[in-house]
C-alpha cells in the first residue's frame, strides 16, 4: 500500500505542508493539520508513513524559498494526483516559467498545446496538487493578478510575486 511521509514548514504566509511519497512531492498545501492530511491520504488511498526524514529535503527546500534563498526547486515530483490534461498544463508551467516571472492564462494555454481555452487553464491552476513548487502564482490574467485559491487567495499570491521580484513590495511587506 501507499504511503505519505508530511512535513510542515512555518511561513509569512501561513503553514506550509509537504506530502512525500517515495517517488516525490505528491501535494503541497496552504495550511497544516490532521484534517488536511487526512484528505491528502483519502485522495491517494494511502497510508500516512512514520518517515519523517523522507519530508525532509523538501521541507528543506520550501523553508530556502521562503527566505528567498531558493529559486528552483529540485525534490522529484510525484504528478499522481493529476489527470493527463493537468500533467500537461502544470508540467509546461512547471518547466517553461521560471522564478520572478509570470505568463497569463491564455499564454499557458497556447504554451502547453492542450488545446483548451484559458478559462479552463484557470480552473487547472485552482485545482493544482502541488502548489508554490510548481507555481501556480505564476500564472496571470491579461488584465491583472487574477485569482488564487491558496492560502489566503489573491494576497498570498500578491505576496509570492513579491518574493520572487515580480511585484514590487509595499510598504509593509517584510520577508
Amino acid at each position: 500500500m501507499l504511503d505519505v511521509a508530511f512535513g510542515s514548514v512555518p511561513t509569512p504566509v501561513g503553514d506550509v505542508l509537504v506530502a512525500v511519497t517515495g517517488q516525490g512531492v505528491v501535494a503541497t498545501s496552504f495550511g497544516d493539520g490532521p484534517a488536511v492530511r487526512r484528505r491528502v491520504l483519502d485522495r491517494l488511498g494511502a497510508l500516512e508513513a512514520d518517515d519523517p526524514g523522507r519530508a525532509r529535503a523538501a521541507r528543506e527546500e520550501m523553508a530556502a524559498y521562503f527566505a528567498g534563498r531558493l529559486r528552483r526547486f529540485t525534490v522529484p515530483l510525484d504528478w499522481r494526483l493529476t489527470s493527463p490534461l493537468q500533467r500537461r498544463v502544470l508540467g509546461t508551467l512547471h518547466e517553461t516559467v521560471p522564478y520572478g516571472r509570470v505568463t497569463t492564462y491564455g499564454g499557458l494555454a497556447d504554451r502547453s498545446g492542450a488545446g483548451v481555452p484559458a478559462r479552463a487553464i484557470g480552473s487547472i491552476m485552482g485545482g493544482n496538487p502541488i502548489p508554490i513548487i510548481v507555481p501556480c502564482h505564476r500564472v496571470v490574467a491579461g488584465s491583472g493578478l487574477g485569482g488564487f485559491s491558496g492560502g489566503e487567495g489573491v494576497e498570498s499570491k500578491r505576496w509570492l510575486l513579491t518574493l520572487e521580484g515580480y511585484l514590487p513590495p509595499t510598504l509593509d511587506w517584510t520577508l
